[in-house]
């Protein structure tokens, strides 16, 4: 029975619940500026933020634990005097505490500090990706994992690495 809970959560923990596909494939850039009532919305893919000094701004993945499916800042980290992370925050799509299978959204916060450009990475991990990370532990490489031992020919894949560059004006 578990191993049948488990298969099902792998077939259909893979979205979001949301109608969006899996993998983190929309991010949120929210900008507090006057008037604004909405976060603007860009996609993961949109790597190029433009900020003022001062103002805080989020990016948001989806992420679900049950399926070993992580997200990370790596290095390299933003400067310092740029930009710095003010952390991260997890909402599960349950509605309340994580559930069995239940995936959720991963919200990392920063705030832009100085005039500049800065860069920095954030690393998605899958349990075909990464091996030797928690929720909290970044993998020690960021390599791909090491072949299953399933008797089938499986590939290895290196994790994604998304690097952003954020403009403070």
């Amino acid at each position: 029975m578990i191993a049948a809970t488990a298969l099902l959560a792998l077939a259909t923990g893979c979205g979001s619940g949301t109608g969006e596909p899996a993998g983190g494939s929309t991010s949120t850039a929210s900008h507090p500026t006057s008037g604004a009532s909405r976060p603007t919305s860009h996609p993961v893919k949109d790597t190029s933020i433009s900020a003022e000094p001062g103002e805080r701004f989020t990016l948001t993945v989806d992420q679900n634990a049950s399926t070993r499916e992580y997200w990370y800042l790596v290095d390299p980290a933003p400067d310092g005097s740029v930009l710095v992370s003010r952390g991260q925050d997890y909402t599960s799509d349950s509605g309340g505490a994580p559930a069995a299978g239940a995936g959720g959204r991963l919200t990392f916060t920063f705030e832009a500090t100085g005039k500049g450009t800065t860069r920095f990475t954030l690393l998605h991990c899958t349990f075909t990706t990464c091996q030797g990370n928690t929720s909290t532990r970044p993998p020690e490489t960021t390599g791909p994992s090491a072949t299953p031992t399933t008797g089938a020919a499986a590939t290895t894949q290196a994790p994604e690495r998304i690097t952003y560059t954020v403009t403070v004006g």
